[in-house]
């Protein structure tokens, strides 16, 4: 990573912690007996993207916390994928890890003994220097340090107060330059903090420390309970736009130091991840499948593709998306929820007679883009009774591989036949959509003269396609 010019230059007002007796807990905006409502001041700022902008995976860390944990192998599996997904130019920069426990520490061994250049394997810890031993122990070169920056963390959860919370936070961070580290400081619960009270006089700290040890001091703004909103003119600290305003011309960070951290509680993961770079910050964190605390983070399959409509890059390797998906299944025994973006088994899958109809005609109509092409998964139909001769149709299609003029037109007997017999099976009161087995079978029944004895489709002539 490219550092910025030295000395930094910092916003022109140097703000001075403030260090209230009583925690502010900003109730007008966290009530918490009725949903946290959405404030506007009016105050807008422009977007500014930060010239790069690369995604960092927490997979392995925070995507942890939300499933059984995975075997070293499947962590190492898992991070070769990363390594295609992010392709020579670092597209997924960074991967972080635990270190707490054996297995942590072995699944890191196996990953840096691969020698990749991307993602870089990253650490994470608690801010207290017996942490700090376990990344100068494996020899880690970057470490993420938990710096919680809101009351609700200081006083509630710690309790301290920000000056004894400040001066803990920096004296691991310099523990980490002293070592030749670099530190990530995690704003832990950064929409619900004092922003001009507390981060922006921390952030200053830290572009203190990070001049004077010459050391990039990186800054990871967690959106911890997902209470961030993209909206312009929303106020503080609930804007993801002013937030990364504020970090980068007014607390004098670097766009290429911040990186954006969400979770998913309120639906905005990945709207807040992508306002966050398009306002500077050029990090976007998140996980495969977006596995993470509660409602999770940041899918990063969904961040691949923001970055390709954001970059214009149509170099990445997507089809190793539906290869994880598919390794999170068979191995990890994970069933992916069916309607999930790009990676469940009902993303590119219409059931409806009318969008077959229009699919045969031209498969833009109804598909977002060439998911065969981009992800290797062919436009599909779940055939139910709304499915149509249309529907019949492209399945059988799609099941045979046809295409162009080999394709089997709605009008064929067998096409005909094959659709009545869907329809029998609703008019008996079925509800639920014809599996592939069963509309398997009765292709063989109707259109034997494509079908194997055992059902397996065979490949069909133009023109006995007919």
């Amino acid at each position: 990573m490219s550092s910025p010019a030295w000395p930094l230059k910092p916003g022109p007002v140097r703000r001075a912690l403030e260090n209230p007796d009583e925690p502010n807990l900003l109730r007008d905006q966290f009530p918490y007996t009725n949903p946290p409502r959405v404030m506007f001041d009016g105050v807008e700022v422009p977007p500014d993207p930060a010239p790069e902008i690369f995604i960092t995976d927490t997979t392995f860390r925070d995507g942890q916390q939300a499933r059984t944990p995975y075997t070293v192998k499947q962590i190492v599996d898992l991070f070769d994928m990363l390594h295609r997904l992010s392709g020579p130019r670092g597209i997924i920069r960074q991967s972080e890890f635990f270190l707490y426990s054996d297995r942590d520490r072995e699944a890191v061994e196996q990953c840096m003994a691969r020698g990749y250049r991307y993602p870089e394997v990253t650490a994470w810890i608690r801010a207290v220097e017996k942490d700090f031993q376990l990344v100068k122990a494996i020899g880690i070169r970057e470490t993420g340090i938990l710096t919680s920056c809101s009351d609700y963390h200081i006083y509630l959860k710690l309790g301290l107060d920000r000056q004894k919370a400040l001066e803990q936070y920096l004296g691991v961070v310099r523990a980490a330059l002293e070592a030749g580290v670099r530190p990530r400081c995690h704003f832990e619960d950064v929409t619900r903090a004092d922003i001009y009270g507390f981060v922006i006089p921390f952030a200053q700290a830290l572009m203190d420390l990070a001049e004077e040890s010459g050391t990039p001091v990186k800054i990871r703004l967690c959106d911890t309970m997902g209470y961030g909103v993209p909206y312009p003119g929303a106020a503080l600290p609930r804007s993801v736009p002013r937030l990364v305003h504020a970090l980068r011309h007014e607390a004098g960070v670097p766009g290429e130091w911040l990186e954006w951290h969400g979770h998913n509680d309120f639906y905005k993961v990945l709207v807040n991840a992508s306002t966050a770079w398009l306002y500077g910050c050029a990090a976007a964190n998140g996980t495969l499948l977006g596995f993470g605390e509660r409602t999770g983070n940041t899918p990063i399959e969904g961040l691949i593709f923001e970055y390709m409509g954001l970059t214009g890059d149509d170099e990445v390797d997507t089809p190793v998306i539906t290869e994880i998906a598919r390794y999170m299944e068979r191995e990890c025994g994970y069933e992916i929820p069916p309607m999930t973006p790009f990676v469940g088994r009902q993303f590119n899958v219409t059931a409806a007679g009318i969008h077959a109809d229009g699919i045969i005609k031209n498969e833009e109509i109804y598909n977002i883009f060439d998911t065969e092409k981009l992800l290797g998964r062919p436009l599909g139909v779940n055939v139910t009774d709304k499915a149509g001769v249309a529907g019949v149709a492209y399945w059988v299609n799609a099941k045979l591989g046809l295409k162009g003029n080999a394709r089997l037109d709605k009008r064929h007997p067998g096409i005909q036949a094959l659709a009545r017999w869907v329809k029998q099976q609703y008019e008996g009161g079925r509800t639920t959509s014809l599996s592939d087995e069963e509309m398997t079978a009765a292709a063989r029944a109707h259109l034997p003269e494509f079908f194997g004895a055992s059902g397996q489709a065979r490949k069909a002539s133009p023109r006995a396609a007919g």
